[in-house]
């Protein structure tokens, strides 16, 4: 295939995802009467996490997933983990050097690190086979193991995002919350106020941004407690956290990942997939049970039009703020865009030099991308959470999606050149 080929295949995808994405922004506008109201989207996200992906993930899994398949695949683990150590030491770095504040610094590593392995790779994978002289060959088998590719990728991304990042942002929100009700104990007294002016501080209505600081919800007051006399008693090397304790809490945060409904769909879908009798059981036309199959997969069909409304209707909150620098801004779009997918592509290369990877050039495909994807939109999830930055995250993730636009098409296009 000719450049040009290449590039329209390539480009389809994303063209979808903009198309869609664009939708579900005036969605979210008065223009549509809101209909995708901040509500209204915490309760379709909760749908399409619990109901429509766990379907789509099966149904995927059990009818093109085998157990040679699944002890071919020993590398996507490894590269996924391979893309957070990476993305999040350029983060560090780039927060070294930016120096940004504390509630932004959490956001620049996570953005860094934690690329959308999920949303994506599921729409634009299956996309580039379903495009007429693609380079993976036929279009149904293509499409299926471009289904798994990107299901599998999904799984894992969730277990190191609600892991690593999530820690990532927990810490740095827990500094800034600190530090910030810190500060108002200092300014409040020293400002002279009287009674009418302190309550008025306290309740985050006094216009003087000089001393105005708002009150943590009092959820975190325990935290702040806990923190400081834990301080106190490391400082009487009593309070020194035991590498046992430690290692419960990372497991246990593990296994409440593992225990989510996609997870817990991309198990079972490697059961039914891995062995012959169960598969036989809903997969097939003389199976007995098929019509559960046909169930999932009418589902799971709503999986991709979801999240990708979704998207666009989380972006526009990045519009209403301008509080990042756009040098960070510049930055992470460097790291996230080119930097990290310029050391993934020299990694999966090696990979198959070595014979580590299976051959088919789609599997290869999927991991470079990886790398390429722009930040995990539950990243917004977790500064709401912690109700730290999220009109900086808004902003972030605005402004690497709309650059990812280019990027992604730029990358898929010389992948296509390269790998097919």
């Amino acid at each position: 295939m000719g450049f040009l080929d290449l590039l329209v295949v390539a480009s389809m995808p994303v063209i979808q995802v903009l198309l869609i994405s664009g939708l579900g922004a005036l969605m979210a506008t008065h223009y549509f009467d809101n209909l995708l109201s901040p509500n209204f989207r915490k309760s379709l996200n909760k749908v399409v996490f619990l109901v429509f992906t766990p379907a789509l993930v099966f149904s995927s899994f059990a009818k093109s997933v085998t157990l040679e398949d699944m002890i071919s695949w020993w590398f996507m683990p490894v590269n996924v983990g391979l893309t957070f150590l990476i993305g999040g030491i350029i983060g560090w770095i780039l927060v070294k050097l930016l120096k940004p504040n504390l509630k932004v610094e959490g956001l620049i590593i996570a953005a860094c690190s934690s690329g959308n392995m999920g949303n994506l790779p599921l729409v634009i994978v299956p996309a580039i086979c379903n495009e007429n002289g693609g380079p993976f060959g036929e279009k149904e088998v293509c499409h299926n193991n471009a289904l798994s590719y990107a299901s599998f990728s999904m799984a894992l991304g969730g277990i190191f995002i609600w892991t690593y990042t999530y820690r990532t942002i927990r810490s740095r929100a827990m500094k800034f919350k600190a530090l910030e009700a810190a500060d108002l104990i200092i300014k409040v007294p020293n400002n002279g106020l009287d009674s009418n002016a302190e309550t008025a501080l306290l309740k985050g209505n006094n216009n003087n941004d000089n001393v105005a600081v708002q009150v943590p919800p009092s959820d975190y007051v325990g935290d702040f407690e806990n923190q400081n006399i834990g301080d106190k008693d490391q400082a009487n090397g009593k309070g020194k956290e035991s590498i046992w304790h430690k290692m419960i809490e990372l497991l246990s945060e593990l296994l409440a990942e593992l225990m989510s409904p996609p997870a817990i769909a991309t198990f079972f879908g490697f059961i039914f997939g891995a062995v012959a009798w169960l598969r036989n059981l809903i997969v097939g036309d003389n199976a007995p049970f098929r019509v559960v199959q046909d169930s999932l997969q009418l589902l799971g069909n709503a999986t991709i039009p979801c999240i990708t409304l979704l998207l666009g209707s989380n972006l526009t909150q990045g519009f209403k703020s301008t509080s990042v620098k756009p040098l960070t801004l510049i930055c992470i779009i460097i790291a996230r865009l080119l930097l990290l997918p310029v050391i993934g592509l020299f990694i999966v290369k090696a990979a198959a030099n070595f014979g580590f990877l299976p051959l088919d050039p789609l599997f290869q495909y999927t991991l470079v991308m990886q790398y390429a994807m722009p930040p995990a939109m539950n990243i917004s999830t977790m500064a709401q959470l912690f109700d730290v930055g999220n009109e900086e995250c808004s902003v972030i993730l605005l402004w690497t999606y709309g650059a990812a636009s280019i990027a992604l098409t730029a990358w898929s296009t010389f992948l296509l050149w390269v790998l097919a």
